[in-house]
């Protein structure tokens, strides 16, 4: 493949590091990280290359995101090729996982996306695994930075379905499947949150 079907995200530069630097502490040493919503597959090539005892396998919905994941990640051997996978779908193509990775994509998908991704990584995880979700996340007493709530009235004006989301929101609905989750701030009024599969 050649690298022309590659898209650039251009926040991808601003974040990746951050973000590997928090997923080395909680992801586990060896294993098979599923990404959901691998969008241009930037991130994924980044924390492969970085950390080459892990398997990725991406995975998007939209064939052109699918399809710049694999040309991004062309030559690393420890990708896979990007999967076909609708995080709300009731089924998933894959089969099996030791964590499960999903950045920026809670705040840009209608809910029912993120309760999917809570019902598929149940399915897959084994105990203690960690579901891993990335973004501008709200938390109940906390003062939301001006640029996120500038950015959720943006992505509120475009789909009434989009917009930040609150972590304690996420909380009730991973429900006694998950443990609560672990809180990691990030620059630039990002967070990541580590949901580890309960027994």
């Amino acid at each position: 493949m050649t690298t022309d079907a590659r898209l650039v995200a251009p926040a991808v530069a601003r974040n990746r590091d951050p973000i590997l630097g928090a997923l080395r502490r909680v992801l586990p040493a060896r294993g098979v990280i599923l990404e959901v919503a691998s969008g241009s597959g930037e991130h994924c090539a980044h924390f492969a290359a970085a950390l080459p005892a892990l398997t990725f396998q991406p995975s998007d919905p939209d064939p052109a995101a699918r399809a710049s994941c694999d040309a991004w990640c062309e030559g690393l051997a420890n990708v896979r090729p990007a999967l076909a996978l609708d995080a709300a779908a009731a089924e998933w193509p894959a089969t099996g996982a030791d964590a499960v990775l999903c950045i920026n994509m809670a705040h840009i998908a209608p809910w029912e996306a993120t309760l999917g991704l809570l019902r598929g990584a149940a399915r897959l995880l084994p105990r203690a695994a960690p579901l891993v979700l990335y973004g501008p996340w709200r938390r109940d007493g906390v003062m939301t930075a001006p640029s996120n709530e500038d950015f959720d009235a943006e992505l509120r004006a475009r789909d009434p379905a989009w917009g930040l989301r609150r972590v304690e929101e996420l909380t009730e609905a991973a429900g006694t499947v998950f443990a609560a989750p672990e809180v990691i701030e990030l620059p630039a009024n990002n967070l990541l949150l580590v949901l580890r599969r309960a027994a």
